[in-house]
């Protein structure tokens, strides 16, 4: 077996998961990309990334084994014994295959980090909180206002803060708030949250 195989194969895992990944890091660096959007392309990263991990090896094994075929490298022997070290029997701990290795050890693991950065940098708590906050966005004439995301809100996110009364009246305020906004000029001219604050 060509030594430099097994790393072919390396650089191509990598090349995979960087790419789903990548996507999502150069849209959520885009100003002009709303919450939900933002918030869809973590989910859909996600499930990108699980769907490679559950369906994607067989692809990229045969991936590497046409590179290997067509730069005349030996390509492992998948069902042979993977050895550690100086492959000497006694430094070997279990009887794992090099597909079992090269799969669960590699491929399963490189993708699994990264499931769990996205995982602890958005979690659904996380990612319901910016969605449900969308609604309060002020661009495009409060194009995104929904009263029913804002009362969804205020119940699971400030339980402390609404009584079950509260949350009535504050469903008949916001009726009237967008009612209203259409006939305030200094509302329509609100472009970010912050400014609505003020």
């Amino acid at each position: 077996m060509d030594p430099q195989a097994p790393y072919m194969g390396l650089t191509d895992i990598m090349q995979e998961i960087m790419g789903l990944t990548d996507i999502l890091c150069r849209e959520l660096q885009h100003k002009s990309q709303d919450i939900v959007n933002g918030m869809n392309l973590v989910g859909t990263t996600k499930s990108a990334l699980h769907k490679l991990r559950l369906t994607g090896w067989e692809t990229f094994i045969r991936k590497v084994y046409l590179f290997c075929k067509k730069q005349d490298i030996d390509m492992p022997h998948l069902n042979a014994q993977y050895k550690v070290g100086t492959r000497c029997s006694c430094q070997q701990n279990d009887n794992i295959t090099v597909e079992h290795h090269y799969h669960f050890d590699i491929f399963n693991d490189a993708i699994d980090f990264h499931l769990v950065e996205l995982n602890s940098g958005f979690s659904e708590g996380a990612i319901e909180l910016l969605i449900l906050s969308s609604a309060l966005d002020p661009s495009d004439s409060f194009k995104s206002f929904n009263i029913d995301k804002i009362c969804i809100l205020a119940e699971r996110f400030y339980p402390q803060d609404f009584t079950p009364q509260e949350l009535q009246i504050l469903r008949c305020e916001l009726k009237l708030y967008e009612a209203d906004v259409p006939h305030h000029p200094v509302l329509q001219k609100v472009s970010s949250l912050s400014e609505l604050c003020r």
